[in-house]
């Protein structure tokens, strides 16, 4: 104990607190007490998810949450599959194998799981068409999946970060003229920076039309589902072949509680296999169902529990006003950043993210830069930092409803401070 008591201390001592105020760097959630708990539950008990006679009552809680996830999401019927994941990351990986896997095998009949990308794709170069501003894991999946990084095409999106149609319609049509094979869409529900959302209903019209699969990364802007106001934001996600969520963004989990829903339980297919000592045929056939065939991971903790627990605690609508606090903050915090001298807003904040900079003229991009790592260093605060055509900007990423517009005020005249030292040591040393 004390060896657990001295690193504790060490750990808390030097950990950044989602919690806390003025730490709004990224999107990273405090954890809901009860979800905290249920985790604790889950670690006491060391459930694997990979066969049904290691967590028989896991592999149940799991199907059933996904059941419920998919019906919210708007897959009507008993037909959706899903799986609880580490994270958008892993969502995503999973979707685009599925619909890599999907794609060449209806276009030349082979399984590219087994006879590799090459002789799966009899020549045509498989695709994946994503908004210029996706998540970096499209990317990194295509890598992954043997498609190399440069078989992703980027669409043009608008000032919001939101995909286009129309150059989405040209994009998927100049691919099929060159001989290529579009495999996959990804259109995204709450981009990391802006938190722009595709047209939803717009994007699935012109997947549709081209017979492509299409995946939503609603890792952020999933929890948006939750909310009677601002649901509606995702009108068109039920038409999505997949759909990837985080529920350790807005949806209050300790980390990992990432979510993959397909509209078909069939689509999982590529991931289906038979193991002798974990999931033999007639197990299954007398009853004992695995979720083996769900994962591209085989020991799996039971990640279900906490949002299973948080969900009959809080139920849809009390995690939707949470959702609501956090988007009604982003809107008071980004009215403050319009009222604070020296400092300028991108945009008016689609979900919970405010991205502004100080101004400081031709310099501008080394004072925002600096003085982020000033309020770092002297423990002032976290706040993040990204770039919008060229420039460096500075975001807050609001997931705390108990936070205040006074203290996110608060937050933006240590920034002003920190910008007006940075920008006056940066002259006295030119």
């Amino acid at each position: 104990m004390d060896v657990l008591t001295r690193l504790t201390r060490v750990l808390a001592t030097g950990a950044a607190d989602p919690a806390h105020p003025r730490c709004a760097a990224h999107l990273h959630c405090p954890p809901l007490a009860v979800a905290v708990a249920a985790d604790t539950v889950a670690s006491v008990l060391n459930q694997s998810l990979d066969s049904w006679d290691q967590a028989p009552a896991a592999t149940a809680m799991e199907t059933q949450l996904v059941a419920e996830l998919a019906d919210l999401v708007g897959y009507r019927g008993e037909s959706a599959g899903g799986v609880v994941t580490s994270g958008g990351t892993e969502s995503n990986l999973t979707a685009l194998l599925l619909a890599r896997d999907s794609a060449l095998g209806g276009e030349g009949g082979r399984d590219a799981s087994r006879h590799g990308v090459a002789r799966a794709a009899g020549g045509a170069r498989p695709r994946i068409v994503c908004g210029a501003v996706a998540h970096f894991s499209v990317q990194r999946s295509a890598a992954l999946l043997g498609l190399g990084e440069d078989a992703v095409v980027t669409v043009d999106v608008d000032a919001q970060h939101r995909m286009r149609p129309a150059a989405l319609r040209e994009t998927l049509a100049r691919l099929r003229a060159e001989g290529d094979l579009p495999v996959a869409v990804v259109a995204t529900a709450g981009t990391t920076d802006l938190g722009g959302i595709d047209p939803l209903a717009a994007v699935a019209r012109v997947a549709r039309e081209f017979g492509v699969w299409l995946h939503v990364d609603a890792a952020y802007g999933g929890g948006l589902l939750f909310s009677r106001r601002l649901r509606g934001f995702l009108a068109g996600l039920e038409r999505a072949d997949s759909v990837s969520m985080d529920l350790h963004k807005l949806g209050w989990q300790p980390v990992a509680a990432g979510i993959l829903l397909t509209r078909e339980r069939a689509l999982f297919a590529p991931l289906s296999r038979s193991v002798d000592y974990l999931n033999p045929t007639d197990d299954e056939e007398a009853g004992y169902p695995s979720l083996l065939g769900y994962s591209l991971r085989t020991t799996r903790r039971a990640d279900v529990f906490k949002i299973a627990v948080t969900l009959r605690a809080l139920g849809t609508d009390g995690l939707g006003r949470l959702v609501d606090a956090c988007h009604d903050l982003a809107l008071r915090t980004a009215s403050h950043v319009v009222a604070a001298p020296r400092l300028i807003l991108a945009t008016a904040p689609s979900l919970t993210t405010v991205v502004f900079r100080y101004d400081a003229g031709e310099h501008s991009d080394a004072v925002n830069a600096r003085l982020r790592r000033r309020l770092l260093e002297q423990g002032r605060a976290v706040i993040g930092r990204t770039q919008i055509d060229g420039r460096v900007w500075l975001k807050l990423t609001l997931l705390n409803p108990d936070t205040t517009p006074d203290e996110t005020a608060s937050l933006l005249a240590e920034v002003v401070a920190a910008g007006d030292a940075e920008a006056a040591a940066l002259k006295e040393s030119r």
